[in-house]
Formats: C-alpha cells, sequence, structure tokens
C-alpha cells in the first residue's frame, strides 16, 4: 500500500488566484517571545491552494461545503493522465482517451496534466496557460454521472472561459476539487480521502487529499 498526498502546502508565497489576496501566516503568539504557546494566525481566500468547490462558488442558491455528502468526498478515484501536448480537455480528448472504458465507469476522476510541473517550476507565480477542462469536457463528464472530478492546477476551467465549466458542473453538485498535484502519481484507481474544513456557509474551503493504492 502506498499514501500519495497529493495537496499543496500552504505559504505565503504560494501561487493564488488573480484578485484573491495573498496567503499570510502570523505568529500572534510565539515562545521566543515569552509567550507560553506558539499561535498562528491565517489568513487566506477560501480557494487557497488545494481546495473543493462548492455549488455556491457559481450557482447563488446551491450547497454550500458543509452541505456536500462525505461520500463524494471519499472513495475510488480515477487518475488519467492527460498527454504533455494537449492544451485543453475537450470532450474529443476524453473520447479518445486509452482508458476512456473505465473513465465511462467512474465516478470520481482526477487528471494529471502537465500543469502538475508546474507546482515546482513556478512555485510562486500564477500561470495563465495551464490546461482545464472546457464546455464540451464539462457536458461530457456531467453526462456520465460523475460526482467528483478534480484537476491539477488552481481551476478546472481554462484561465479565459471559467463560467461555462463551472456551471455546468456545479449545477449537477458534481464536487471539483483543484490545487492538486498529481506529479508523482501513475495512471490507474486509488482509494481517495479528501476532507475540506467544515466552514458553514461557505462557497469553497481549503482541503487535505490522499490517494492510497497498491
Amino acid at each position: 500500500m502506498k499514501i500519495y498526498d497529493i495537496s499543496l502546502p500552504i505559504t505565503p508565497s504560494m501561487p493564488v488566484w488573480p484578485g484573491d489576496p495573498p496567503t499570510e501566516l502570523e505568529y500572534i503568539s510565539a515562545i521566543s517571545d515569552g509567550e507560553h504557546a506558539n499561535v498562528t494566525f491565517l489568513h487566506l481566500c477560501a480557494h487557497t491552494g488545494t481546495h473543493i468547490d462548492a455549488p455556491k462558488h457559481f450557482i447563488d442558491n446551491g450547497k454550500t461545503i458543509e452541505q456536500i455528502p462525505l461520500d463524494k468526498l471519499i472513495g475510488e478515484t480515477l487518475v488519467l493522465h492527460i498527454a504533455e501536448e494537449i492544451e485543453v480537455i475537450n470532450a474529443s480528448v476524453l473520447k479518445a482517451h486509452p482508458l476512456q472504458a473505465q473513465l465511462l465507469k467512474a465516478k470520481k476522476v482526477l487528471f494529471r496534466t502537465r500543469n502538475s510541473s508546474l507546482w515546482s517550476a513556478f512555485p510562486n507565480s500564477f500561470i495563465e496557460d495551464y490546461v482545464g477542462i472546457d464546455a464540451s469536457g464539462a457536458a461530457y463528464l456531467a453526462a456520465l454521472g460523475m460526482n467528483l472530478i478534480g484537476v491539477d492546477y488552481l481551476s478546472v476551467a481554462p484561465y479565459k472561459a471559467t463560467y461555462e465549466p463551472h456551471h455546468i458542473l456545479l449545477s449537477q453538485e458534481i464536487v471539483l476539487l483543484e490545487g492538486i498535484n498529481l506529479s508523482e502519481v501513475p495512471q490507474g484507481t486509488y482509494q481517495m480521502f479528501c476532507l475540506p474544513l467544515k466552514i458553514s456557509g461557505s462557497d469553497g474551503a481549503p482541503a487535505r487529499a490522499i490517494l492510497i493504492g497498491s
């Protein structure tokens, strides 16, 4: 059994979505200053690093993070590798994938793209030309009855076309796992455990996500 931690470390220098506040970690109590304990103050967006999008993110009356059923966040998950030259995950790419037969049966899928190399190549910079799922890909996946979809950058959708893919998927209450690092994960099937912070009324939350495989 091997455990893969696919979560990003939260640091003040980590990339954030353009316009979101930078991540801040500040000691408000420090043993080195004579206090009894170290206490850290966190200031970050709900969509920082590895995180979950709840339907509320794009659907105003959609479910919030604490209303997501746990069985959507835990269970058998397919990791699919997308070829380095692919610039967008569309319906044609999905239909032509060598593991399409497994995709048709999956309830949870994570896409490993060339994005996963960006975390080490550009650890402090947001990169706009990451690989995302376009509207046709989102519609194809939604029609399969998925309950969770993950992509290895800060949005499942391309940078300049975020609305429609998000709306298609979140309107079907498909959980979106964003900001994962799959660089060390071979293609195949795993057991996933992904638990976002239980923030009442929130449209998203940072999460710790792991995969367990043989």
